[in-house]
């Protein structure tokens, strides 16, 4: 093999680690019986989700992963691989995978990675069904701020309650003035 090969090699090696280190979600994927347009078509729509395919060799996706801590990966690089990498939202891209994995029913995932942690290809589809990140982060600020409505509504019905007993009472002397 030629030295250019080999440094050609090791650049793909290198961006493919660094890669896997800023990705959010990394998933494995065969791909066989796929067409030029459906990869085309789903690269487009990862690509809306800040996520990218890629068609790596398998011996050059071993070595990237190994340097990266994460060598149970290795055992599931056998036949076509296609590397799922998401940068921003986790949740997104894994929705959009599984969605054209099943529409086409070609494909299956083999194993992912989530924020450092290896799931099984049923984890992986169990966590492509949570809602996305800002839905999450939406449903946890709602929560955070009903107890503090309520906590308002306690401090403020003292307050309500002085107003409508001083209402009432200037009433009252109105009505005791009008005799």
């Amino acid at each position: 093999m030629s030295e250019r090969a080999i440094a050609a090699k090791s650049k793909v090696v290198a961006e493919l680690k660094e890669k896997i280190g800023r990705a959010n979600v990394m998933v494995l994927t065969d791909y066989l019986g796929f067409s030029v347009k459906e990869m085309t078509e789903l690269r487009r729509k990862l690509r809306k989700e800040n996520s990218e395919l890629s068609v790596v060799k398998n011996t050059l996706i071993e070595r990237a992963v190994t340097e990266s801590g994460l060598p149970e990966l290795k055992d599931h690089l056998k036949g076509p691989t296609i590397v799922m990498l998401g940068y921003v939202d986790a949740v997104l891209p894994l929705k959009v995978l599984v969605k054209h994995l099943k529409e086409g029913e070609k494909g299956s995932i083999r194993i992912g990675v989530v924020d450092k942690k290896v799931f099984s290809a049923d984890d992986l589809g169990a966590i492509s069904k949570l809602p996305s990140r800002e839905i999450l982060l939406g449903k946890v600020a709602s929560g955070l701020k009903s107890p503090i409505y309520g906590l308002v509504n306690v401090l403020n019905g003292p307050l309500r309650k002085l107003v409508y007993a001083l209402e009432a009472v200037r009433k009252s002397k109105e009505e005791k003035e009008a005799k």
